[in-house]
């Protein structure tokens, strides 16, 4: 492949995840010369199968998408570690190669910080982003029904047609009648029929980490439809930093290719779509004698405020079957206590408590109902050593009655949380690893028992032996990387504005999670796209 650069380009893409390829597909569509930077290899889709056989084996799943060695390393020296290369994909499609595909609209409170909490508000409201959700969800192929009853309000239906409630799902309904919880359909970024010439969902269950039959969306859709309108693609090219002209905007991205060789690719804007962890690093990476702190970063305040969402979850077995691991992907949730986290339930036959109303403040949460309790045959078969008959009797003592519930809490930010460069590890052009300081509060771990007092409530009420609760003492990241160049209108207290244009480089944007001013409690893809989608448009006037 021709690695060279580009001699004549308008706009040069960093990140070839759903950010950059939603912004390189549209730019190109509008007649522009796109260039798009992508770190990674271009993954060959006939492999999927293979790499699904792969990923249900006993082993280290990060090989399927050719993770670590010195290319991928990390440091974390946070009061907490947090597991980076877990959630990490470089390649072209970036996380969404692997992610699950829930596709969820951030609320209005969460940008107008009117939950009950001291987070900050964001600089654009709700309905601003409104009308890129809806872009959003038909770019991305969103399958969905209309019958959540605390969702935001939204102008028509979602693009396709939402699956049907599971079987364990069934189960829980019962339950949660009984409480007045109310659960409702998750909207997936999945095919449910053909879509944008790809098939409908075939039920291999593998959704994470490889969806082999292509029906639940990765931004290589968009990479391709960039191809398609002009736009060249340059794949195994890391940016090593920007450099900037006398006038103090980008001049060239600096790009090694796998010889070895460095680059300089010119263009009259650029984008930074790599990423909560590899933005900020990049931007501190620039550092020269006219940004000796590291590009954008007047404001001292690149890489601070990093957030994650954290797992809440509880199950345990039912004296029933309950038909795990058929489905690959939540087909039911419940927003319920998304704005009135603290709200009582009660069950509604008797009136009796079973979770107390509390007036402390609290994140968001999203609870879930999962359809891959406990493990699956496939998995007691591939990692066991018995055999036959033995093998079968095994199989079916294990396999059959587990079921689980989960959740997200939304981290606060936190100055104190960021991404910085470890000057003592390098990865393998000699430049500085990104290091994670990371650390939670207590309403994090209130926000957290309280999921779990739901989730035990309901569970319960099922009649489930419960045996095992992820909670405040052993959670963990759900590996969404938010607020390390957090958006803003005064420049001494973010990174980039509400056109997500960086306030000090006037030709610099950044589309990224990384922009989040607070991080909600939904899943982030669909929000990072119709922000990437806000800031094609935007370039798209000044050019």
């Amino acid at each position: 492949m021709d690695r060279k650069p580009s001699e004549r380009a308008d706009v040069c893409v960093i990140g070839a995840g759903p950010a950059g390829a939603l912004i390189a597909s549209q730019l190109a569509s509008d007649g522009q010369n796109i260039v798009v930077l992508e770190a990674g290899p271009r993954f060959d889709r006939s492999n999927r199968e293979q790499q699904m056989e792969a990923a249900i084996r006993p082993g280290d799943h990060g090989a399927v998408w050719e993770m670590g060695g010195d290319r991928d390393a990390f440091s974390a020296s946070g009061e907490r570690y947090y597991p980076l290369n877990i959630s990490r994909v470089k390649g072209v499609g970036g996380s969404t190669l692997h992610w699950q595909g829930m596709v969820m609209r951030l609320h209005p409170s969460d940008f107008d910080g009117s939950h009950d909490t001291d987070d900050p508000a964001w600089p654009i409201s709700y309905d601003d982003l409104r009308p890129y959700y809806a872009d959003a969800e038909r770019a991305l192929g969103v399958a969905g029904d209309a019958d959540n009853p605390f969702a935001p309000p939204r102008d028509g239906a979602y693009p396709l047609p939402g699956f049907p409630p599971s079987y364990s799902d069934s189960l829980f309904a019962e339950a949660c009648e009984r409480l007045g919880i109310t659960m409702h359909s998750v909207p997936n970024a999945r095919n449910s029929e053909p879509y944008d010439g790809r098939g409908p969902c075939v039920g291999y269950g593998t959704c994470q980490p490889v969806c082999p039959s292509g029906a639940k969306y990765d931004a290589s859709v968009h990479i391709e439809d960039a191809e398609a309108e002009g736009a060249r693609v340059i794949d195994r090219a890391p940016v090593q930093r920007l450099v900037t002209d006398a006038d103090g905007r980008i001049e060239a991205a600096v790009y090694a290719t796998p010889d070895g060789t460095e680059h300089r690719q010119t263009a009259r804007e650029f984008v930074i779509a790599a990423g909560g962890v590899e933005t900020p690093r990049l931007l501190l990476l620039s550092a020269s004698d006219d940004h000796p702190d590291g590009l954008a970063n007047s404001s001292g305040l690149v890489g601070h405020y990093f957030m994650d969402h954290l797992f809440a979850g509880a199950g345990g077995t039912l004296d029933r079957e309950t038909r795990q691991n058929h489905v690959g992907f939540l087909t039911s949730e419940c927003h319920q206590f998304y704005d009135d986290p603290g709200q009582a339930v009660e069950r509604i036959a008797d009136g009796e408590t079973v979770v107390k109303a509390t007036n402390e403040a609290l994140s968001p949460l999203k609870l879930e109902f999962l359809n891959y309790a406990g493990p699956s045959p496939v998995e007691l078969a591939l990692s066991g050593e018995e055999w036959g008959d033995t093998l079968l009797s095994s199989l079916r003592e294990s396999y059959g009655n587990s079921i689980a519930m989960g959740g997200l809490v939304g981290q606060p930010p936190r100055k104190e949380n960021r991404v910085t460069l470890d000057t003592s590890t390098t990865d393998d052009h000699g430049n500085p690893v990104p290091d994670i300081q990371w650390s939670w509060d207590d309403r994090l771990e209130r926000s957290l028992a309280r999921a779990n007092e739901i989730q035990h409530a309901v569970l319960s009420e099922l009649g489930v032996d419960i045996s095992w609760t992820v909670g405040p003492a052993d959670t963990g990241p759900a590996y969404h990387h938010m607020g390390t160049t957090r958006m803003g209108t005064d420049p001494a207290e973010s990174v980039v504005n509400p056109q997500l244009q960086t306030h000090d480089v006037a030709n610099l944007s950044i589309a990224s999670s990384s922009v989040f001013v607070t991080a909600g409690s939904m899943n982030p893809t669909l929000t990072i796209a119709a922000l990437a989608l806000k800031c094609a448009d935007h370039i798209s006037e000044r050019l």
